[in-house]
C-alpha cells in the first residue's frame, strides 16, 4: 500500500474531522487525543465519532460500534503526519 497526501496537518483539530477522498473512498481524518449519510459533519468527543444521522458512537482507534443503532464497525485506515502534511495509507483494492 502507498501513502496518500490529504492536506496540511494544521487543517485538522481534535474537534473537527477533515473530509477527504482517497482512491475513490470517502474518509474522515480525525485527530484523537490520548486523555469525534457521511460522517464528514460528525462530532468528535472523547476519541469517539458520533454519527450525525443516527447518533451512534464509534471508537476512532478501532472503528468499533459503541452504541446502537450501529452494530457493525467502521473501517479504519492508518494516518501519519510527515513534514507538516497528513498522509493516509491507501485503501486496498477489490
Amino acid at each position: 500500500m502507498s501513502w496518500v497526501d490529504v492536506g496540511a496537518a494544521a487543517a485538522l483539530s481534535e474537534a473537527a474531522p477533515l473530509s477527504v477522498e482517497v482512491e475513490g473512498v470517502h474518509l474522515i481524518v480525525v485527530r484523537c487525543g490520548k486523555d469525534g449519510e457521511s460522517l464528514g459533519e460528525a462530532e468528535v468527543e472523547d476519541c469517539q465519532v458520533i454519527c450525525p444521522r443516527h447518533g451512534a458512537h464509534f471508537c476512532l482507534r478501532t472503528g468499533e460500534a459503541l452504541t446502537p443503532p450501529a452494530y457493525e464497525p467502521l473501517r479504519t485506515y492508518r494516518v501519519r503526519e510527515q513534514d507538516g502534511r497528513l498522509q493516509v495509507e491507501g485503501p486496498e483494492g477489490p
